[in-house]
């Protein structure tokens, strides 16, 4: 047990340190982190974690997280009582990285906010982050797999019912075009999805 939480921890932590740009450009290294390199879940669970902890209040990577460290605790055969451990224990695993370089950066921004070599490096992490948005989009779409050699597949379980096209359209239109609020979009698709499903 408490070998497996340190490993949450430690693998938590690693991915909290390369949270640059939000939880959604983090999703890549979350999965392989969990599907891939430590085999905790598959990738439809992970799918559905996904999705459970975008339609929650809070940050996704964190959201994520969580419900990562419980889920990994309680399929390992521990009880719920473990389980919320493992999840406070990602949780805190994930924003402590995040935690002290904040700390760091008020403490430093001040001598380095009009220092070039600072100006270039943030500049260049700009299209880094919006790869790793695509990279995580990409992944949940599909069976892609960057740790273990390129190859793209489309993913049987997602997009497998034509309702679930017209939710994608239907969502995006509303949210881009009609700047609908996300909340009222996940509820309606929820209740749809009750329905129809």
């Amino acid at each position: 047990m408490i070998a497996l939480l340190l490993k949450l921890f430690w693998t938590f932590f690693v991915i909290g340190l390369f949270n640059f740009g939000g939880g959604g450009a983090v999703l890549s290294l979350i999965q392989g982190k969990v599907v891939y390199d430590n085999a905790w879940m598959s990738e439809t669970d992970f799918t559905d974690i996904v999705a459970v902890s975008q339609s929650t209040p809070g940050p996704i990577g964190i959201n994520c997280a969580t419900y990562l460290g419980y889920e990994v605790i309680t399929q390992a055969g521990y009880g719920t009582f473990w389980g919320v451990i493992g999840s406070a224990t990602t949780t805190l695993a994930v924003v402590l990285p995040s935690f002290i370089v904040f700390m760091l950066i008020i403490k430093l921004f001040n001598k380095f906010h009009e220092n070039k070599t600072y100006i270039l490096t943030m500049d260049a992490l700009k299209p880094a982050i919006a790869g790793l948005i695509i990279s995580a989009a990409l992944m949940l779409l599909s069976q892609i797999n960057l740790w273990g050699g390129f190859s793209f597949e489309l993913s049987e379980n997602i997009f497998s019912h034509w309702s679930s096209w017209l939710f994608f359209v239907g969502a995006f239109v509303l949210g881009y075009f009609k700047n609908i609020s996300p909340a009222t979009i996940i509820l309606v698709a929820a209740v749809l999805g009750i329905i129809i499903y």
